[in-house]
């Protein structure tokens, strides 16, 4: 084969590594921007935080400070001269003591950090107040009671023994966070059996066990310690005053229970032999009981979405501003920036490779707070989109959106679909009517009679509000629910209706009724 050269022209796409970054920061999530911040932060020297002090600030505080302690000086040493004693050290007081509290508290109050004798800096402790307005409300969260302290609290005013308080103590330690017993007490007891005990001592146990477990059924919240719902919602009866209504009750959570959330009130009236009224009273009864004994209880976890931008009234028109609490203040750190321009290598010389790494690092600084910055511009820009197209939700609600799609976004801020993509997932608005996900105001369209298109947003919103006037006693269905809304020009077939039913979490038509 005869080698030759041949010329061939190709496009081809090159991400960059800034470019790489940049694309991953605008897809990350305000929590998870944070946690690469802070990876960052420790990574890379020349990257750090930026003060509430400016640098001009700081300079002026420190000449300040100068200033005012050469004019001391100068007291302390006229004041030596005329009366023989410094105004550091005057008698009957401790000079340690005056010394490192008068320091200390100048440093903070000027705004500099004390260097503790092995040179790292401490913080003053937070005097804590009753009117603290820093307090966090998740700390008070931590510092509620759980179900298990509740109920120990409870167990020290009863006069039981100690061997059936360690029993009771057991059960209240197999409970889980409802309030359940996580295990039958069959198993419980196999547990704590030896395995070389006779059946006598296994007998013994799971007596000794039951008997714990009724103490633990009469204590607070009611209903604690049940083995299922059923046992649940029975212990709450139970405690509730006679009625023949209680009775009803009782004997559809031990039997019914099925047919009740079917809503079969037809067999549930055969099965129990109650009538009409009867029957409605005892699922008012069951209606009312809690299912989760130890809901009170139980620590939730902290699920609270931060805005990362929000929505202002400005005139006529709808502004919107970046949440001042989820930007980043990073910058580059001056004084490493100028050593490592200081030691540049000589002219015509090759530069170190330690001195290569770190000018490296102070590229990578640079390029990742330029990203920063750029990725809330981006979002910014976005959000400022969406709430131009999407005026008429600012002021009526999510029954007036419009159809919007990313392309529309896209194509009218010069950016790639993917990329408004990136922008509009785990990015949240704060809006009058709530926070949303910016992907919220993003919606299909449904023809309409009219010739137009309504957004299956608005569709949603409308199914809602149909279901909340409808009669309890006769819920629409869904081909009711697609007839009424093709009576006001959309038109929206059943199993549509189904689907937007279904994500709004609304139960079918015979799961809504009642008596």
């Amino acid at each position: 084969m005869k080698p030759s050269l041949q010329f061939r022209l190709s496009q081809h796409l090159a991400l960059t590594p800034q470019l790489q970054q940049s694309i991953r920061l605008l897809q990350l999530s305000t929590l998870e921007l944070h946690q690469e911040i802070e990876q960052m932060l420790e990574q890379n020297p020349f990257l750090e935080p930026e003060e509430d002090f400016s640098a001009i600030e700081t300079l002026a505080t420190m000449e300040f400070e100068r200033q005012r302690n050469d004019r001391n000086s100068v007291e302390d040493g006229g004041a030596d001269r005329d009366g023989g004693q410094s105004d550091a050290e005057p008698a009957g007081l401790d000079t340690a003591d005056l010394g490192a509290g008068a320091t200390e508290r100048d440093d903070w109050e000027n705004g500099t950090e004390r260097d503790d004798f092995d040179g790292i800096s401490e913080a003053p402790a937070r005097q804590s107040s009753g009117d603290d307005d820093d307090f966090d409300p998740l700390e008070r969260n931590t510092s509620a009671i759980s179900l298990q302290d509740h109920l120990r609290q409870q167990l020290l005013g009863t006069r039981l023994s100690q061997q059936d308080m360690a029993a009771v103590e057991i059960l209240i330690e197999s409970l889980n966070e409802d309030g359940y017993l996580a295990d039958p007490i069959e198993e419980i007891a196999e547990s704590l059996t030896p395995e070389s005990a006779d059946e006598d001592l296994r007998d013994e146990i799971l007596s000794r066990l039951r008997c714990a477990l009724g103490w633990l059924q009469n204590l607070e919240p009611v209903g604690v310690g049940a083995a299922n719902l059923s046992d649940c919602l029975i212990l709450q009866l139970r405690a509730q005053p006679s009625s023949e209504a209680r009775q009803i009750a009782i004997l559809i959570c031990r039997h019914h229970l099925e047919l009740l959330a079917r809503r079969d009130f037809k067999k549930l009236m055969a099965a129990t032999g109650a009538d009409e009224t009867l029957l409605k009273e005892a699922q008012a009864l069951i209606v009312a009981l809690e299912p989760k004994p130890g809901r009170a209880f139980t620590r939730a976890e902290a699920n609270i979405i931060v805005p990362d931008v929000i929505v202002q009234k400005s005139g006529r028109n709808w502004k919107v501003v970046l949440n001042p609490d989820v930007m980043p203040r990073l910058r580059i750190n001056d004084y490493y920036a100028q050593a490592l321009r200081a030691t540049r290598a000589p002219r015509g010389g090759t530069a170190s490779e330690g001195h290569t790494n770190l000018n490296a690092r102070l590229q990578e600084a640079r390029w990742f707070v330029k990203n920063i910055q750029q990725r809330f511009d981006t979002i910014l820009r976005v959000s400022q989109a969406i709430v131009d197209r999407q005026r008429n939700f600012f002021t009526h609600g999510e029954i007036a959106m419009k159809p919007l799609v990313l392309r529309e976004i896209a194509d009218e801020l010069g950016l790639h679909e993917s990329t408004i993509s990136r922008v509009t997932t785990a990015k949240y608005m704060l809006t009058p009517f709530g926070t949303f996900e910016l992907k919220y105001f993003f919606g299909s369209s449904l023809n309409t009679e009219a010739g137009g298109n309504a957004s299956s947003t608005a569709v949603r919103a409308l199914i809602k509000q149909l279901v909340a006037a409808e009669d309890p006693k006769k819920p629409l269905s869904d081909s009711a629910l697609a007839n009424m809304l093709e009576e006001q020009g959309i038109q929206v077939a059943r199993r549509t209706v189904a689907k937007y039913r279904e994500a709004l979490k609304i139960a079918p038509a015979n799961l809504r009724k009642v008596l």
